[in-house]
C-alpha cells in the first residue's frame, strides 16, 4: 500500500502512526544538511544547558563538601553557624555533654583554623588547617591519592591537597616546610578538597592547635557519630536540649542550612544562578527555533501529504514523531560531547557535575520543547493550502 492510499484509508490507531511516523524519518532523511542542523541545535542545547547547570552544581557542591563527606551523624556548632567556617568556638562542657547524652556512639573535636605555608621562594600561602582527633580521624581527610589517615601519627605530620602542590612550592612526600613557623613534614596528599576558601590540610588534633596556638579545651565543631538503630534526628533534639547556647544539626540538615546561605545569601547563587537560567533559556530558545526552522523548511512537503488526503491529525502524528527523534538523538550525542568535555577539564578546582538524573531529564525536556516547537508550527500548517504544491 502506497503512504497516500493509507492515509486516505481507513487505517487503524497504530498503522497510522506507523505510517506518518515512517514518512517523517524518510522526510529528516531527505535533506541531510538540514538534518544536520536541526541536531546541532539540539546538541548545542544541550551542551550548553548542562554545562551551566553541572558548573552551579559544582560551586555548591565545593561549599558543602567537607559536610558530605565528613562521616558525621550530627555537628554541633556555634549558633548563627550557616556554612562549614571557624566561629565563636565552643569548649570542653560542650564535648563531655555530648559524649554523656544518651544514643551517643561518640563525639570528638574539630579545629578549623587559617594557617599560613611558608614558600621555598620566601613568599607564604594560606590553607585551612584542620585538626582532626586520632584514632577516629573524625571529619578527615578523605579522598587521599597518597599517604593515610595514620600517617598523621607521626611527628609533625600534615597531609596537603595534590592540586596545590606547585603553587606551595613544589611539594612532595617527604618535604619540609613551616607551617605558621612550626616546621611540619608532608605525609600524604588529598584530591579535591578546594572550597572558595583555602585548601584544606590535615593535621592531628595536637599538632594543629601547636601550629595555629589554639587551647586545647576550645573548638570549631564538636562531631557526633549515633548508635545503630537511632536516628541522627532523635540524638540531635537531645543534644539541642541539653546545649542550648549551640546550634545543633543533622549532616542532612547542615547541608541544607549550606545550600540555602549560598542560593539565598550570597552573591554565588544570585550571579551564578542567573547564568545558568539564562544558558537553560538561550539553549531551549535554539531547539525551538530550529525544529521550527525545520518544519517551515519542508512547506511543500507538507502541502503535498495535505494535497494526497493528510489530516491535521496525521501532520500532528509526523511532526511528534520528528520532534522525539530529533530531541532523544540531539540529547544523547550532546550528553556524550558534555561527558566527554567534563572529563577533557577535569580538575580539582572546578569540574561540572553532571548527576545521572540529568539523562532523563535533558531527554525528556528536550523532547518537550520539540513537541513544543512543532505544535506551533502546525498551527501554522493549519493554514497551509495543498494548491500550492501545484504552483
Amino acid at each position: 500500500m502506497t503512504p497516500a492510499a493509507a492515509i486516505r484509508g481507513r487505517a487503524g490507531f497504530f498503522a497510522r502512526w506507523r505510517t506518518m511516523g515512517s514518512i517523517g524519518i524518510r522526510m529528516m532523511f531527505h535533506d541531510r544538511l538540514k538534518l544536520a542542523g536541526t541536531l546541532f541545535g539540539v546538541v548545542f542545547a544541550v551542551v550548553l544547558g548542562n554545562f551551566q547547570v553541572g558548573t552551579f552544581l559544582a560551586l555548591l557542591f565545593k561549599n558543602r563538601m567537607f559536610v558530605e563527606n565528613a562521616q558525621v551523624d550530627v555537628w554541633i556548632a556555634p549558633p548563627g553557624t550557616r556554612q562549614f567556617q571557624a566561629g565563636t568556638p565552643l569548649t570542653d562542657e560542650h564535648l563531655n555533654r555530648a559524649r554523656a547524652t544518651e544514643d551517643v556512639a561518640w563525639a570528638e573535636p574539630l579545629l578549623l583554623q587559617a594557617a599560613a605555608l611558608k614558600l621555598p621562594n620566601g613568599g607564604s600561602e594560606p590553607v585551612s588547617l584542620v585538626g582532626t582527633r586520632a584514632p577516629r580521624f573524625a571529619g578527615g581527610p578523605w579522598n587521599l591519592v597518597a599517604g593515610s589517615r595514620e600517617a598523621l601519627l607521626q611527628p609533625n605530620a600534615v597531609i596537603f591537597e595534590d592540586a596545590e602542590r606547585e603553587k606551595f612550592g613544589g611539594l612532595n612526600q617527604g618535604s619540609v616546610r613551616e607551617l605558621s613557623g612550626h616546621k611540619v613534614q608532608v605525609v600524604g596528599f588529598t584530591w579535591g578538597l578546594l572550597p572558595f576558601a583555602p585548601a584544606y590540610a590535615f593535621a592531628e588534633d595536637t599538632l594543629a592547635r601547636e601550629i595555629v596556638r589554639a587551647p586545647a579545651d576550645k573548638h570549631t565543631f564538636v562531631l557526633v557519630g549515633v548508635r545503630p538503630g537511632v536516628t541522627a534526628t532523635e540524638v540531635r533534639a537531645r543534644l539541642q536540649a541539653s546545649m542550648p547556647d549551640t546550634l545543633v544539626m543533622t549532616r542532612d540538615e547542615f547541608q541544607a542550612a549550606t545550600l540555602k546561605y549560598i542560593l539565598t545569601g550570597t552573591q554565588i547563587g544570585f550571579s551564578f544562578g542567573t547564568s545558568t537560567l539564562m544558558g537553560l533559556l538561550v539553549g531551549l530558545i535554539t531547539v525551538a527555533l530550529s525544529m521550527f526552522s525545520s518544519v517551515v523548511d519542508n512547506m511543500r512537503q507538507f502541502g503535498t501529504l495535505k494535497a494526497i488526503g493528510a489530516s491535521m491529525g496525521d501532520l500532528a502524528r509526523l511532526l511528534f514523531v520528528q520532534a522525539v527523534v530529533y530531541g532523544v538523538v540531539g540529547s544523547v550525542i550532546g550528553l556524550g560531547v558534555m561527558g566527554a568535555m567534563v572529563q577533557g577539564i577535569r580538575n580539582a578546582s572546578l569540574t561540572p557535575i553532571l548527576p545521572g538524573a540529568a539523562v532523563g531529564i535533558t531527554v525528556a525536556l528536550m523532547a518537550g520543547v520539540c513537541v513544543f516547537a512543532s505544535v506551533l508550527a502546525l498551527l501554522r500548517l493549519r493554514q497551509l493550502e495543498p494548491a500550492m504544491v501545484f504552483r
